[in-house]
């Protein structure tokens, strides 16, 4: 076989596809008889230098995916697979990647190279391969050029690849002592100098010790300025990336050299070509995220030795910064509005003044007004589009007071633009500006309104006017409407000022979604979600309209169920629209089903819309099947009790969205449509609970179902043991082992990073939702008893999360209220363990005295309940 390894993948890649299809077999087959075989032969083909360029790059990419995966569960089997090959096979792969980075074909070479890193990723956290970085790094100095930017390479892909815990520092200077020696003036080659400049991206994490060293740290700025100035536009491109990478990762060390890199960037967003440019321009808006999020984490009150100030480089910057900004405004592309991926310099510099806003407030103000003022109404319709693209950037961040005075005076000019500008550029970002004013400047909070009696009449009539424009326009022209109608959502059942006009506004937006063209821009995506949102935030007055929107919905999810014959193209389009009619009826049944004399009316509806949506899940697109899936979620809602009559047709798509795991946002809101349909059916939910717990069980054990999925299901056990009280019985001796795991995993994650503490959080949240659930279903019951062998478990956890100090807000009402329900169901049984429990006092006073009003609340009540269990 080993001898038709090259001519199998050479025609692997063959044009016809009955020769390709064959070789894929043969590999398939290959791979299955003889594994360490199968992957000798592939590092071999990739390490020989006598084979064919496209068989090497083949078999390396082969063995790359042979070693990693995107899914986790099946990521993890590749790593068991790996770790359980016979030692010597796995010896001679690895000499062989070694062997290849020294090749003379550069593509052999960079696939050698992720190879070797996706090898490391596996094996150094077992403690294996120690000895990979030294033998990379020994005689790096006196190797050809391709050998030593393979090896830099290589270097860079391992840290990307592995946890900087791994490496020890003697390890991480050397790496680091190569990577800048690579980038140092005195590296001739081009090509090493991109490939060292590369790896220092990938190496930043590693370098904290050497950050903290004044002198390592000089030394790695200076390299990474100098390699800005490289003549090679990609060195540059990645030189100024790491100055971007720096700027996140060591905020706080950049006071020393922020005046060079000021003029660094300054001169590349001027005179360099566009890609570095735009990496000049993300430095800056870098610099503004990390003082945002300072500013909003501290309040600007700065505490402790451990938090990072805020050095308030924007706001030092800004009489340089924002003349800069503002120059990139007037690089506009002809077409970029038509283009959704679209990313250029104007557009780079139009978000960054986003964010200077953000940063710094009412400081920017007079700094952009002169430049509004001064381009606003000149002929050139790049700086129309520049002025009105500025001001629509500033209006997040500054004070409504610094704000209001301008936009009184520029919002009829704004709506005459929006009617008239010759230029659809300019008439784009107008509508655009004009949906930032009604976001951000209009609402019930502010005290001097920009939308009064007097203009409201033609705000409306230029917004309908303009959803007639070309599609990009109208689309913008949607999303204003959208805030318009969003700033009125606490008129409450008191009258809206969109009231007289909602006819005509419902009609407009309908018209907009049968438009031919409204496939383009997200135009019709858009004028649905403006749809949804004035229903949401309509008044009791405008009921009667939105329950004749009610046929007239349902009629065109009815016809796109009809359809015959489609193309794949015509299919996906029909199950877009299927998913954003079944979204627009969700919110219809929300508002009609929110108060009694409308909700009477509306059931008349019921049985058809439940038949239509059934009917949605025939189809094979999982967005439909998620929208059709929140319809039924608030349908059932509406209906109360009455929804049993649909459970016996509904039951089996249920379980199927329980089931699917490909698709797994489906199987989420599936799992919460079960707690919708828990709180309506009550006990009635009785004859499905077998199905569903069995089924819910299995989500838990499976280790392809993605996580996220996971919390939800704990918390669906506490609605089902809400719904179904003390029958919950038989389900306990499964679901508590599993809630117990889950808990003891959650309670400890010193050293994780933010994504897995937010995850654990939601995790611990579940947990406490679900024992909160079981124990208030029990609450009167004959049967507490059988809860007393678990509540030791439910009260260690709490005493976890207490010492572990970092839960959210969220978790620590919920966590508070479970030890209130176990003194509340449990009663004086609860009151020793409560007392012997280490932190339930320091706990509860802990909340009683927090100034979040919802923690408090429960915790008040949690204090009542233990009085009554114990005299505490």
């Amino acid at each position: 076989m080993a001898m038709e390894v090259t001519q199998i993948l050479l025609n692997a890649q063959a044009v016809d596809s009955t020769v390709r299809k064959q070789a894929e077999e043969n590999l398939k087959q290959f791979q299955e008889q003889n594994l360490p075989s199968f992957l000798l032969s592939l590092a071999g083909e990739l390490s020989n230098d006598d084979k064919p360029v496209e068989s090497r790059k083949l078999a390396g990419l082969i063995l790359k995916n042979a070693l990693d995966a995107k899914e986790q569960h099946r990521k993890l089997e590749l790593v068991q697979r790996w770790l359980s090959l016979d030692t010597s096979v796995k010896v001679q792969i690895k000499t062989c990647l070694l062997k290849t980075i020294s090749s003379h074909a550069p593509d052999a070479r960079s696939t050698a190279s992720q190879v070797i890193a996706k090898v490391a990723g596996i094996e150094l956290p077992h403690k294996q391969w120690p000895e990979l970085i030294g033998t990379l790094l020994s005689n790096i100095h006196q190797l050809p050029a391709h050998t030593r930017q393979a090896t830099l390479e290589t270097l860079g892909y391992i840290c990307e690849e592995v946890s900087p815990d791994l490496v020890d520092q003697d390890q991480v200077n050397k790496i680091l002592t190569a990577v800048v020696q690579g980038m140092n003036s005195s590296e001739s080659n081009n090509d090493v100098k991109f490939a060292a400049t590369r790896a220092l991206f990938n190496a930043l994490g590693f370098a904290q010790a050497n950050f903290s060293n004044d002198m390592e740290r000089d030394y790695i700025m200076r390299v990474v300025c100098e390699a800005t100035l490289s003549p090679e536009l990609k060195i540059r491109q990645a030189a100024f990336e790491c100055l971007v990478a720096i700027s996140s990762t060591y905020y706080e060390k950049l006071a020393p050299y922020i005046q060079d890199i000021f003029n660094i960037t300054a001169k590349a967003v001027k005179e360099d070509e566009e890609p570095v440019a735009l990496q000049a321009i993300e430095f800056w808006s870098s610099v503004c995220d990390e003082e945002i999020d300072i500013l909003e984490e501290y309040g600007g009150e700065f505490s402790g030795e451990s938090d990072i100030p805020c050095f308030y480089f924007v706001k030092q910057a800004l009489p340089v910064l924002i003349p800069m900004l503002l120059e990139t405004l007037l690089k506009q592309e002809e077409d970029q509005d038509q283009d959704e991926g679209a990313w250029n310099i104007a557009m780079a510099g139009g978000t960054c003044l986003g964010l200077v806003a953000r940063t710094v407030g009412d400081d920017v103000v007079p700094l952009v007004v002169p430049f509004i003022e001064e381009n606003l109404t000149k002929p050139d319709w790049r700086q129309r589009e520049a002025a009105t693209y500025a001001f629509g950037s500033i209006l997040e961040g500054p004070s409504p007071d610094k704000l209001i005075p301008l936009v009184n005076i520029a919002l009829n000019f704004m709506l005459t633009a929006l009617m008239q500008d010759p230029n659809n550029h300019v008439k784009d970002t107008t509508a655009w500006t004009l949906g930032r004013m009604f976001e951000f400047l209009h609402g019930s909070a502010l005290e001097t309104p920009i939308i009064t009696q007097t203009n409201i009449q033609q705000i409306i009539t230029v917004l309908i006017q303009s959803m007639k424009d070309v599609p990009n326009v109208a689309e913008k022209a949607c999303g204003a409407l959208y805030f318009l109608a969003q700033g009125y959502e606490d008129a409450g059942s008191a009258s809206s000022p969109l009231t007289p006009f909602f006819q005509e506004i419902v009609q407009a937006l309908l018209t907009v979604t049968h438009r031919e063209d409204a496939g383009d821009s997200r135009l019709r995506t858009a004028a649905y979600e403006t749809l949804n949102e004035v229903v949401r935030c309509s008044t009791d007055e405008t009921a009667p309209m939105v329950m004749q929107l009610v046929p007239l919905i349902m009629m065109e999810l009815h016809q796109t169920l009809e359809a015959q014959k489609l193309s794949s193209d015509e299919r996906e389009k029909q199950n877009e629209l299927q998913g954003l009619l079944c979204g627009c009826l969700q919110v219809i049944i929300q508002k009609l089903g929110s108060s009694e004399p409308t909700k009477y009316v509306f059931m008349q509806y019921a049985d058809q819309m439940m038949a239509l949506f059934l009917r949605v899940f025939a189809s094979r697109s999982a967005t439909a099947h998620e929208e059709a899936m929140l319809a039924i979620g608030a349908l059932a809602y509406a209906a109360g009790s009455d929804f049993a009559k649909y459970m016996p047709e509904f039951y089996r798509y249920l379980e199927m969205g329980l089931q699917n795991f490909e698709d797994y946002q489906v199987c989420a809101i599936t799992v919460g449509v079960v707690g919708d349909i828990c709180r309506a059916l009550e006990d009635k939910i009785l004859p499905y609970c077998d199905g569903i717990m069995t089924q819910l069980l299995k989500d838990l054990s499976s280790n392809q179902l993605h996580r996220s999925v996971k919390p939800p299901i704990f918390s669906c056990f506490g609605d089902i043991a809400l719904a179904i009280g003390e029958n919950f019985e038989k389900y306990l001796m499964y679901a508590m082992p599993m809630l117990q795991s889950a808990a003891e995993l959650s309670a400890h994650v010193s050293g994780a990073d933010d994504d897995m503490l937010e995850y654990t959080n939601s995790l611990r949240n579940g947990i406490l939702e679900a024992y909160s659930g079981i124990l208030q279903g029990f609450k009167g019951s004959s049967k507490t008893q059988i809860l007393m062998p678990y509540a030791p478990h439910v009260l260690q956890f709490l005493d976890s999360l207490y010492m572990e100090k970092d839960m959210d807000d969220a978790v620590s009402k919920t966590a508070i209220g479970v030890l209130g329900d176990l003194a509340d169901t449990l009663g004086s049984n609860a009151g020793p363990l409560i007392q012997q429990s280490v932190s339930s006092r320091d706990f509860l006073n802990e909340c009683l005295s927090t100034d979040d009003h919802m923690i408090r609340e429960s915790a008040e009540w949690a204090k009542l309940a233990i009085s009554r269990a114990i005299s505490f």
